[in-house]
């Protein structure tokens, strides 16, 4: 019998992040998981742990591992962690600080070097060398189409250091969700412990296709025009929530 694979997208954000003007709940994002079969997800918001218990059990109800997660920038740079606690991030901001809880949690947390290699935002470049041993995979950027392609060197240094690839959304608009992930064999028990583990030892799938013209305008309207306006502006993020959690009640 043809063994199951599933779907996983490890780095998400929601309109709960503290930094990023977002319009779309944790709840929508679970819909739209469950709608296309991901099995496994992770929530990062920027410098803080998504942990809010009634989304996590309804990902349960839904059949879907949501993992605590978040995206730290430490030395201007990006990381994202996946299976971490609030209190373990709370002050957490060089790579030695990285490396001290690496030393106590050994592989019970996962690091991963989100978009290494692009222009805007706290990508580590070629300091990803430096710090190598405090990354235990690299991601493949969802913002690629054909001679641009930014990756290229993500790549190299993952065959060097023997680092897996992983494929990510880093959503920041609901339909941006879906499209790019990493699939990987359904463990026998689907946990974090099991799914981190199964990262480190593969087999994986990765599913990145190039972005198209549409795709190219929306990153660019997003980045430079929508966003900056949201971020001027405000959103009611405690009326989202609201309905949010009125959502969650009266789905049971």
């Amino acid at each position: 019998m043809e063994q199951e694979w599933i779907k996983l997208d490890l780095h998400i954000h929601t309109l709960e992040d503290p930094k990023d003007r977002l319009d779309y709940s944790a709840r929508e994002l679970l819909e739209r998981a469950a709608s296309l079969g991901f099995g496994a997800l992770a929530i990062t918001l920027h410098d803080t742990v998504f942990d809010r218990p009634e989304i996590f059990a309804a990902a349960e109800r839904m059949g879907i591992l949501l993992i605590q997660a978040a995206e730290m920038r430490l030395e201007g740079a990006d990381v994202v962690l996946l299976n971490v606690r609030p209190h373990e991030v709370a002050n957490l901001r060089t790579f030695a600080d990285l490396r001290r809880l690496r030393g106590r949690r050994g592989e019970s947390i996962f690091c991963f070097a989100p978009h290494p290699f692009f222009f805007l935002g706290g990508s580590i470049g070629e300091r990803l060398l430096r710090e190598i041993d405090c990354f235990d995979a690299i991601e493949i950027c969802h913002f690629h189409k054909g001679w641009f392609d930014l990756n290229r060197r993500a790549r190299e240094i993952a065959a060097a250091y023997a680092r897996p690839l992983l494929a990510t959304s880093d959503a920041h608009r609901l339909e941006a969700f879906g499209s790019h992930y990493t699939s990987m064999p359904r463990p026998p028990e689907l946990t974090a412990e099991a799914v981190l583990r199964s990262l480190r030892e593969g087999p994986l799938r990765l599913t990145s296709p190039p972005s198209n013209w549409r795709d190219l305008l929306q990153v660019f309207y997003f980045v430079f025009i929508n966003h900056p306006i949201r971020r001027r502006l405000g959103l009611n993020r405690r009326a989202a929530r609201r309905a949010d959690e009125a959502e969650l009640v009266s789905h049971g």
